[in-house]
């Protein structure tokens, strides 16, 4: 949800005499599984510790961000260094096949030094073998990014590696590829049509 709405809610909760908490996670399915999530947190502090122990059998990075609407402000942030990083990827592994690199190697030779990522040690892996299968939903990450224009545009700021990266996206839903998760990136670039540098 938006950080407006967390606000929003967290008051309809005060009226009544609830505490909410927002509490959005990052790490995907594997995290989820796992119960090794990040979960960022936005409320009243005395009410993230009340709840710290519910969120500890979910996840192992936990933080609390500050009053209501941080958390959700936090995983936008997170959403922009995802972008990033996910499109980052996704260009490694079509630079490595266009130029004759075998990409599993390549990522293993760059995935221990300065390029590394969670992106690359636990998406590429889904990228080489084919699997698009959603972690996270393409038309989810689309409605998270829109969501970090409209903050942005309240503060008079763009932010154009999002503003690319969104675009690529909301390319894909228009081809119906909305309900693949965001590893499938590699598909525009590997279309009929080849790259989209080759494409334009």
């Amino acid at each position: 949800m938006s950080p407006a709405l967390a606000k929003k809610l967290y008051a309809q909760g005060e009226k009544v005499g609830l505490k909410l908490l927002d509490a959005p996670v990052s790490g995907g399915d594997v995290g989820a599984k796992e119960g090794t999530l990040s979960i960022m947190v936005g409320g009243d502090e005395d009410s993230f510790e009340r709840c710290l122990p519910l969120f500890k059998a979910m996840g192992k990075n936990i933080v609390y961000m500050g009053p209501a609407g941080s958390g959700q402000h936090t995983k936008s942030a997170n959403q922009i260094a995802v972008a990033g990083a996910t499109a980052a990827m996704t260009e490694a592994i079509v630079y490595a096949e266009k130029t004759g690199l075998d990409p599993s190697t390549m990522l293993r030779a760059i995935g221990a030094g300065a390029a590394g990522s969670w992106q690359i040690t636990n998406m590429a892996p889904r990228v080489l073998s084919g699997d698009h299968d959603p972690g996270f939903f393409i038309k989810h990450f689309i409605k998270d990014m829109h969501i970090v224009e409209e903050e942005m545009a309240h503060r008079g700021t763009v932010l154009p590696m999002l503003r690319t990266v969104l675009q690529l996206y909301e390319d894909m839903a228009e081809d119906g590829d909305e309900d693949l998760g965001t590893q499938a990136l590699v598909r525009l670039y590997r279309g009929k049509k080849g790259t989209r540098s080759e494409a334009h």
